[in-house]
C-alpha cells in the first residue's frame, strides 16, 4: 500500500518565494509518497502579458525545482506540480508540469492543449505522452484541460499508467471533477485531481477556481475530495496493482475487448 493525496490550495498572483513558503510548511506536515498539487501553483494563473509570462516563469531546472528538491529528498517524497516554465534556449514559455523526487528531478511535462487565454502567453508541449515508473507504482501527468480529451489518458493508460496525477485550475463547475471520474473508470486506473480554489481578479479579468480536488479509484469510487473552497490536504492509501486489473466484468477486458482496426483516430 502507498499514500497518495493533493494540496489543494490558493496561490498568491506573482509572489513565486511566498507561494513556494506555503508549498513548503504544508509540506512539512504532510506524510505521503506521492503529493500533487495545483496547476501553476507558484506563480497564479491570471496573466496579462507575455511579458509577465516571461518575467514569472523560470528554467527548469531552476530555483523552484533546486528549492523543492530539498525537501522531496528529505521526506522520501515523490511531488507532482504544475509552474510557468521558460526555454533559456528559444526563450518560450510552458504551463508545465514536473515531478520531482527522492533523487531530484526526474520529469517536465509540458501541457500540449492550452486552455482559452493560455493560447496567448504559452507555447504549446509537443512531447509524446511517457509514463514514470516510481519504483512503487507508475504515473502519468495531464495538466488541467488536457483532461477534456480522450486519448491523452487512454495513451497513458495504455503505456501501464497506475495513476494519473492532474495539476489543474478548473473555472467550469462540476465538469472538470465529472471528466476526471469518468476518465479513471474507463481506463481503470487511478486519478488524483489537484485543483486550486479561490478567486484571481487583475486588470479587468477576473476567474473563480472550482477547488473540489479529488481522488478516484479504477472503479469509480470516489476515495477523497476537498470542498470547493478553503485549503485541504488529503491522503488516501491505494495498492497501485489495482489499476493492473482492467476487468469490468468476469468476461470483459477492458483492454483486450478494444477494436483499434475499427477506430479510425486520426
Amino acid at each position: 500500500m502507498i499514500k497518495i493525496g493533493f494540496y489543494q490550495f490558493c496561490p498568491t498572483f506573482g509572489e513565486v518565494r511566498a507561494n513556494l513558503h506555503k508549498i513548503a510548511e504544508a509540506l512539512e506536515k504532510i506524510e505521503a509518497e506521492i503529493l500533487v498539487l495545483p496547476e501553476l501553483c507558484t506563480t497564479g494563473y491570471l496573466f496579462t502579458s507575455p511579458d509577465e509570462v516571461s518575467e514569472l516563469s523560470e528554467p527548469i531546472p531552476g530555483p523552484t525545482t533546486h528549492f523543492l528538491e530539498k525537501i522531496t529528498r528529505r521526506k522520501n517524497l515523490w511531488l507532482v506540480l504544475g509552474m510557468a516554465e521558460r526555454d533559456e534556449i528559444s526563450k518560450r514559455c510552458y504551463n508545465s508540469a514536473v515531478l520531482i523526487g527522492p533523487d531530484g528531478l526526474k520529469a517536465v511535462y509540458r501541457k500540449p492543449h492550452l486552455f482559452l487565454e493560455e493560447k496567448l502567453y504559452f507555447t504549446p508541449g509537443n512531447t509524446p505522452f511517457r509514463v514514470y515508473d516510481l519504483g512503487i507504482a507508475k504515473i502519468g501527468m495531464l495538466v488541467c484541460y488536457d483532461h477534456f480529451f480522450p486519448e491523452a489518458a487512454r495513451a497513458l493508460a495504455l503505456q501501464g499508467a497506475q495513476i494519473i496525477c492532474h495539476p489543474s485550475n478548473l473555472v467550469l463547475p462540476g465538469r472538470g471533477q465529472q471528466l476526471t471520474h469518468v476518465r479513471a473508470i474507463e481506463n481503470r486506473i487511478f486519478w488524483v485531481l489537484a485543483n486550486r480554489y479561490g478567486t484571481e481578479e487583475r486588470e479587468g479579468k477576473k476567474l473563480t477556481y472550482t477547488g473540489a480536488s479529488q481522488i478516484v479509484a479504477p472503479n469509480g469510487e470516489l476515495l477523497a475530495q476537498a470542498e470547493p473552497d478553503g485549503e485541504s490536504v488529503q491522503i488516501v492509501k491505494i495498492s497501485s496493482a489495482q489499476a493492473d486489473d482492467k476487468r469490468v466484468t468476469a468476461m470483459n477486458d477492458l483492454f483486450q475487448d478494444r477494436r483499434p482496426e475499427l477506430y479510425n483516430i486520426a
